[in-house]
């Protein structure tokens, strides 16, 4: 069996998510793989950023608006994929719901293992509507490990 060369982790800035990137990166680690770390935004059109600008003030808004939040969530990620020991780790922010983007950086990176946290498989709402885990593990063309991380 061949080791995997390229890892993808989804985070959305969570604590249960860094789980799932804390566990990617030691993988990636011990395969010497590049560790890609994703999150999905959703744009924003220019009336939200108005209303968040009024509302919170244009020095505080970016930060709740837009792929900033997202971008933060990948920073912190990264620095937390490195202290556990992966060097070869890069970052991607992608617009969409987060299932086809972890899909499209899967797709663009080549990657053979897609990582991502069991956060909403056993709510309700994951039940009655389905949750970002396991429509991952159901459309994915490469090995998914679903971390358990609540």
């Amino acid at each position: 069996m061949s080791t995997y060369q390229t890892v993808v982790v989804g985070t959305d800035g969570s604590d249960s998510s860094f789980r799932a990137v804390e566990r990617a990166a030691r993988i990636a680690a011990d395969a010497g793989a590049v560790l890609v770390i994703a999150s999905a935004y959703q744009p924003r059109s220019g009336r939200e950023v108005e209303r968040a600008q009024d509302a919170l003030g244009a020095d505080v808004a970016y930060q709740v608006v837009g792929s900033t939040p997202a971008e933060e969530s990948v920073r912190g990620a990264a620095e937390l994929a490195r202290r556990v020991g992966a060097t070869k780790v890069d970052t991607v922010v992608v617009a969409g719901e987060p299932v086809p983007a972890l899909a499209e950086v899967v797709a663009e990176r080549g990657a053979d293992l897609l990582v991502i946290g069991n956060r909403g498989l056993n709510t309700l709402a994951g039940r009655i509507l389905g949750s970002v885990p396991a429509e991952a593990a159901r459309k994915s063309a490469v090995d998914v490990l679903i971390v358990h991380t609540t």
